[in-house]
């Protein structure tokens, strides 16, 4: 679940990244031609690493791991991590890591960057099957890296009761900027609040992406911060703060936005489609719909979060770890999952099948055609977070001076 990232999360990122960075600098490079050597013959023992949302995830990998080792004659130990970020770092700046591992999208070039990855994206089957969304989010300086395991995007969730209460129907439902900003003073007027939202990049930024901008370039070399596109999203989002038409989660007295959504505070809220699990085990009896997020001056627009098939530089397997990401990326494979604890397919081809099987979730596999991944960038740790804490002033703030700063620490960050 990509919820915000909190400043003890964020320390530990940095710290683990940092080690790994530290350690390919002091000469410990991963990318100096010296690959280890192969075990061609026998059995593999391959270790999985993985960040497991719960017992329902681990038992679907382990099925799904040791039906592999079954089918090839090797042997797949899963380890669910404690924290993923710190043990991953960790373990790649060392001699032994884990051969196949889970990497999430924000950390993906901090491990790219310095050779921590074996590049084995197109040696999978059918490599273009994979949403071009996701395979961006895993290239990097022109290589894809890594097969995209699953992903998550936002939509716009409403509460059907509260939206009938405001004397609302589905031709009220927003498609476009003013459309939302129109339901929401219908919302206010009858005492409801109408959104709410995160108030971080993970939500703010989908706003940045339906006004046309970005944090970075497509390539990750350029900031583009302090664009006029970003700068009309932080002021359209300012106004809904300004107005009452919107509020974080906090003002709510919510942790985050499913939890202001469930407990009846807000009448829409813009989050991923972990919100189902959330919705079933903490409010069951809250109906809703899902629809696309609204449009804004330059289309649709949305986050994807995702995660991929890591396989380790290091690693003396990697044959036989393409072989397993090969198996884990079928689209029987991925409707398995997808059963199994709610996550995406990432395939292209495996979305009929999807919409059949969870129809209510059209909206959020229908983002990945439009949808922007992470900042794709290594070091923006520090950076991001810094923004995240600038927007809880949005509602005050002058936009345009909170994107310069975002601007300058980007592109300080990457010419370094």
């Amino acid at each position: 679940m990509r919820r915000t990232l909190g400043l003890r999360g964020a320390a530990v990122a940095v710290i683990a990244a940092g080690t790994l960075l530290a350690s390919a600098a002091c000469g410990d490079n991963f990318d100096d031609g010296g690959a280890p050597a192969q075990q061609t013959t026998g059995p593999a023992a391959l270790q999985i690493l993985i960040g497991s949302s719960g017992d329902a995830e681990t038992k679907a990998v382990n099925d799904a791991a040791a039906a592999w080792a079954s089918k090839s004659g090797n042997t797949a130990t899963v380890t669910p991590a404690q924290d993923l970020t710190q043990q991953l770092g960790q373990a790649l700046a060392g001699d032994n890591p884990p051969d196949v591992f889970y990497v999430d999208a924000g950390r993906f070039a901090d491990y790219a960057s310095v050779g921590a990855l074996e590049p084995y994206g197109d040696k999978v089957d059918n490599p273009n099957d994979f949403y071009q969304s996701l395979k961006d989010t895993f290239t990097f300086d022109g290589k894809f890296y890594c097969a995209p395991k699953d992903f998550s995007t936002l939509a716009l969730e409403i509460n059907t009761d509260l939206w009938t209460k405001a004397g609302l129907t589905d031709a009220d439902i927003p498609t476009t900027w003013d459309q939302l900003k129109t339901a929401a003073q219908k919302l206010k007027a009858k005492g409801t609040m109408p959104l709410a939202i995160g108030d971080t990049r993970d939500r703010v930024g989908a706003f940045m992406v339906q006004s046309g901008g970005w944090i970075v370039s497509k390539d990750g070399k350029q900031a583009t911060a302090d664009s006029p596109e970003n700068v009309a999203a932080l002021t359209y989002v300012q106004s809904l703060l300004k107005d009452g038409l919107a509020a974080y989660p906090k003002t709510l007295d919510a942790g985050w936005g499913g939890e202001a959504f469930g407990k009846g505070k807000a009448a829409m809220v813009i989050e991923g489609n972990w919100i189902k699990g959330a919705m079933t085990n903490d409010f069951p009896n809250v109906k809703y719909t899902v629809h696309e997020l609204p449009a804004g001056p330059k289309g649709k627009g949305t986050l994807s979060f995702t995660n991929c098939w890591g396989i380790a530089a290091k690693s003396k397997f990697k044959e036989q770890a393409i072989d397993f990401v090969k198996a884990m990326t079928t689209v029987d494979q991925q409707m398995t999952f997808a059963k199994g604890f709610g996550v995406m397919p990432s395939r292209q081809s495996a979305a009929d099948q999807y919409k059949a099987a969870f129809p209510a979730d059209q909206a959020f596999i229908d983002g990945a055609a439009y949808a922007q991944g992470p900042v794709n960038a290594p070091k923006m740790d520090s950076v991001l977070a810094d923004f995240d804490a600038s927007l809880n002033t949005l509602a005050k703030a002058d936009p345009k001076t909170l994107l310069g700063t975002l601007q300058k620490n980007t592109q300080a960050t990457l010419g370094g």
